[in-house]
């Protein structure tokens, strides 16, 4: 993280020396100036350490502490005293401040105080941020593979960890890309730095500048105090920006800027400042189509893409999945409460011939629901959802389920099977014919066949992708 120091010093030939020292610290330095109430001003700014003269604070002087000390960030505060009598600088500490320095100090002495000061809030904020870490931090010897497409992948990966390139994660939703990302993070050259992740398409366009760059105090309504934002957080580490082809044009350009300059301008700010950071992005859409339409700029594409990684989605590295599954039954039991220590060869081929739009996260949600739903020591077919176990219920290339005309007259192929097994082959069949129908009638537009449906397009699009219908076919048909 890029600290951050806030000078309240009504001096100015003190102000410029510790201007001097601290230029030589990588610190970000604000100063606070002008007449009046520099101690108020300064405590609402945003700030590691807070450096001022004793004339500022107004008295009590415990009561200007308190201040400070009841905002959100734990920040370390340093006075400057006029005086070197030890019984004075005693009094001020017992106040509540950190630190007291005379002003007469030289430069060296005054230097080597405020890197150790500094030193010390950096180890508070990396004590912070482990502890807001998970258990387990994602390696990537996580995403060991039985499967030759996933393996060539790491492979891949495993050439550019210890570079400190600009990164571009593509895939579909749920397949692990943020976790990839934190896996070539703790792994590289940068592991020692902090990793933060930014969600560019969960934040409206008016927050996301913030929440990138940070904010002054005063730069739009609401913003009662300076704010820092993504980059000046992952400061000496990476920064992950997810979705980023959610981002609007307007930003995209502010950030091509901070890539290319390594500087960023909080909002509302007059000037830029430094930041060292390697940047990870990762989107879902096709990003060079994005840059065709107009929808994402081609130089931000060509910089963040100087390495692009395409995480293989689950359907496509089947031969993970039981691996898969028995890891996160070992992982998610403790934490469900169940004890369940296996899978059904039934259950487990299901799993292994369902599509997974969703990926691994889907694959994950399944398998504690089934946890959680399973009464015996071992999952069956009927603790997973039906949407999985169609792909079991019929064979192949096999004749459809009849419908029985009464109770008497049940095909016998019916009872061979279980009454989870019969529902989720009929459901598959009406839910396969009634979605063609809709195609058909609708000329393949999937819009107006959603909407007839009354299901959203992308739902339509995985039914259809589940039951590999063509919307050119129908539109064919149609003659349109």
């Amino acid at each position: 993280m890029l600290l951050r120091v806030i000078l309240a010093v009504n001096q100015a030939p003190l102000r410029r020396k510790l201007r001097q020292i601290l230029t030589d610290l990588d610190v970000v330095v604000e100063e606070v100036k002008g007449r009046g109430h520099l101690w108020e001003r300064a405590a609402r700014c945003t700030g590691d350490v807070l450096i001022a003269t004793e004339s500022v604070l107004p008295k009590p002087v415990e009561d200007s502490f308190t201040l400070v000390r009841s905002l959100p960030e734990a920040r370390a505060i340093l006075i400057i005293s006029d005086t070197e009598d030890a019984a004075h600088h005693a009094r001020l500490l017992a106040a509540g401040c950190d630190t007291v320095l005379y002003s007469g100090l030289v430069a060296e002495s005054l230097a080597e105080v405020l890197e150790t000061v500094l030193e010390k809030q950096r180890q508070i904020a990396l004590r912070s941020r482990r502890g807001r870490i998970a258990f387990a931090e994602p390696q990537l010897s996580d995403f060991v593979s039985d499967s030759p497409t996933m393996q060539a992948f790491i492979e891949t990966v495993r050439r550019v960890v210890q570079s400190d390139c600009s990164l571009l994660v593509l895939g579909e939703t749920g397949v692990g890309k943020e976790r990839l990302a934190q896996a070539i993070h703790g792994e590289g050259p940068r592991s020692s730095g902090p990793f933060v992740a930014v969600n560019c398409g969960a934040l409206p366009e008016t927050l996301l500048e913030s929440e990138l760059f940070g904010h002054e105090e005063g730069a739009f309504t609401g913003a009662t105090r300076s704010r820092r934002g993504a980059f000046e957080m992952a400061h000496g580490g990476t920064i992950f920006l997810d979705e980023i082809g959610e981002m609007a044009l307007h930003l995209q350009i502010k950030l091509l800027r901070a890539l290319q300059e390594h500087e960023i301008r909080r909002v509302g700010a007059e000037k830029p400042f430094h930041v060292n950071v390697r940047v990870m992005a990762a989107s879902n859409r096709d990003l060079e189509a994005e840059v065709d339409a107009g929808g994402f700029r081609k130089d931000l594409y060509f910089r963040l893409s100087v390495v692009a990684l395409t995480v293989p989605p689950l359907r496509e590295r089947v031969e993970d999945i039981p691996q898969l599954v028995d890891s996160y039954i070992d992982y998610l039991r403790p934490r469900v409460g169940r004890e369940v220590y296996a899978i059904g060869e039934k259950a487990m081929e299901a799993l292994c011939r369902y599509a997974w739009p969703g990926n691994v996260r889907e694959l994950i949600n399944v398998v504690e629901r089934a946890l959680l739903l399973c009464r015996a020591d071992e999952i069956g077919l009927d603790d997973l959802p039906t949407t999985v176990t169609r792909a079991v219920l019929s064979e192949p290339g096999g004749k459809p389920l009849a419908l029985p005309r009464g109770e008497k007259e049940v095909p016998p192929e019916w009872l061979d099977k279980t009454l989870v097994e019969v529902r989720g082959a009929i459901v598959e069949q009406v839910e396969r014919s009634y979605l063609a129908a809709v195609l058909r009638q609708t000329g393949g537009r999937i819009g107006e066949a959603a909407e007839r449906a009354g299901i959203e397009p992308r739902s339509l699009y995985e039914k259809m992708k589940r039951y590999e219908l063509k919307k050119e076919d129908f539109r064919r048909r149609s003659g349109r």
